[in-house]
């Protein structure tokens, strides 16, 4: 979806072309599949942070156009709400010092926006949901210029018919209605991309299906909704509903969400893109000029720009990438399933046990994903969702633990030794991992010390809820800047 959309109606004949395109293309991809020479030599890797802009109360600052202008780097994009920016790393090889490599360079960026954003009052906060952000902050007014948006934000409300129920039950509850996606706009999430051969892509697709309850609960940073606390990562629950295109009566026929953590192990990603050609209508039949067959024919690489456009409007947890560079085509895990924050070395040691994960399990003698069902995996990443660091997990051979437990006596030496398999340095490995290590110990990510911290000015400041969100956030900002892992913070 990071392509730019300038029509913003479209007839019957531009749906049956496209869907006609996206079929060619299905086609195409399965014959690349075949014998096409994908890259795949030395797996790079990749990752993206979504961000907030925050005045000097704490309050979301509605001007990513002007502080984009003033950024003046590539590197940074718009993203949905005008209080959004989003920051895409340079891909890059993990081994040796990768890691020290991306901090540096995501700490140089994002200071060098920072400082740009405050000529327009504004200051970056990494965090999964912003926690001032209130019902009349999200609103399609508040949808940021780019003319994709407002294209997209007609087509799922269109698609619905009706507004948008937004339910979420936590420790408090919220019920609402919205009649835009603006509210997608409140979860600004971490991605990573993993760039995989097509022969090893469905087994680091069903471990990063196996473990993104782990990452959740782990890495879990978003408690707070238009005041109400609610999941340990209510973006979760969030972008779920902000994105459902269908009404009651389509969910209870079975139509599968937009937002989907899948429903099966798979054996190749041609059974992903098929999925979500096979079960999704299109939101934006835009057609290219590209005739893939006569491309793959005369020996060139296709764009697929039809299937590409299509798969950017599923919103897996783990999405399938077919992307192109240096005319060399490949294959990418996309993992979305974490929140932004709270600080660039949180986000890295999450990337450490992610990657590491990954293809520890991968490469494992007995995959997990032939031990563990493809249900109790999902019922595993809402469980961690809802409970964060306190879930308790299913895992083979162990049965309901809790996740800290299964993090520190299991899954920490599989990641460790996936981390080897790239080739990171052991000081790196040992760095992030122990990141990890601390937060299991201590029972505290993002989401605890946000919840914490609330509580304390409410119990101990007498303030009101209100108020005390607007302390934390000024003070998550202050603490952001010292890239102190957020285990470490102090509560005050």
């Amino acid at each position: 979806m990071g392509r730019d959309v300038e029509q913003g109606a479209f007839s019957r004949e531009d749906r049956v072309r496209y869907r006609q395109k996206v079929r060619r293309c299905l086609d195409v991809f399965a014959l690349m599949l075949d014998d096409f020479g994908f890259d795949a030599d030395r797996p790079m890797t990749g990752l993206e942070i979504e961000l907030n802009l925050v005045d000097a109360a704490a309050e979301p600052a509605m001007r990513n156009d002007q502080i984009l202008a003033d950024i003046a780097d590539p590197l940074f994009q718009t993203e949905l709400g005008q209080f959004n920016l989003e920051l895409n790393a340079s891909p890059r090889l993990i081994e040796g010092s990768g890691f020290t490599d991306y901090e540096q360079d995501l700490r140089s960026s994002l200071s060098r926006a920072d400082e740009r954003a405050a000529k327009s009052d504004a200051t970056i906060v990494m965090v999964g949901i912003l926690p001032t952000l209130t019902e009349r902050h999200l609103v399609a007014d508040n949808l940021s210029t780019d003319e994709r948006y407002r294209v997209l934000n007609d087509q799922i409300v269109g698609a619905r018919g009706e507004d948008i129920e937004l339910d979420i039950n936590g420790v408090e509850r919220l019920r609402t209605h919205t009649d835009s996606i603006a509210p997608e706009a409140a979860c600004t999430s971490l991605q990573f991309h993993l760039q995989v051969a097509p022969d090893s892509f469905a087994d680091h697709w069903n471990a990063s299906q196996a473990i993104a309850g782990v990452q959740v609960a782990i890495g879990a940073n978003s408690p707070f909704l238009y005041g109400r606390q609610l999941w340990a990562e209510t973006r979760i629950a969030l972008f779920e509903q902000a994105t459902d295109t269908r009404p009651d009566e389509l969910k209870a026929q079975g139509v599968r969400p937009r937002v989907w953590f899948g429903e099966r192990w798979i054996t190749s990603i041609f059974d992903l893109f098929e999925e979500n050609v096979r079960y999704f209508p299109p939101l934006l039949p835009i057609c290219e000029e590209e005739d893939p067959v006569e491309v793959l024919h005369a020996g060139g690489v296709p764009q697929l720009g039809e299937l590409r456009l299509h798969n950017g409007t599923v919103y897996r947890w783990n999405r399938p990438v077919y992307d192109i560079m240096n005319d060399r085509p490949h294959l990418r895990v996309e993992n979305r399933v974490l929140p932004a924050g709270p600080t660039v070395v949180d986000m890295l040691a999450n990337a450490a046990l992610y990657f590491g994960l990954a293809r520890g399990l991968a490469e494992a003698e007995r995959p997990i994903w032939s031990q563990l069902t493809f249900s109790s995996a999902e019922e595993n990443f809402h469980a961690a969702a809802r409970r964060g660091i306190d879930a308790v997990l299913h895992w083979p051979r162990l049965g309901d633990v809790p996740v800290t437990t299964l993090v520190l006596d299991t899954l920490l030496p599989v990641a460790a030794q996936g981390l080897d398999g790239f080739g990171v340095a052991p000081a790196e490995r040992d760095r992030l991992l122990g990141v990890i290590e601390g937060r299991c110990r201590t029972g505290r990510n993002g989401a605890v010390w946000q919840t914490e911290t609330v509580w304390a000015a409410e119990r101990h400041r007498g303030m009101d809820r209100k108020a005390a969100l607007h302390h934390m956030v000024q003070r998550y900002a202050e603490l952001q800047r010292t890239n102190e892992p957020v285990h470490t913070w102090p509560v005050d």
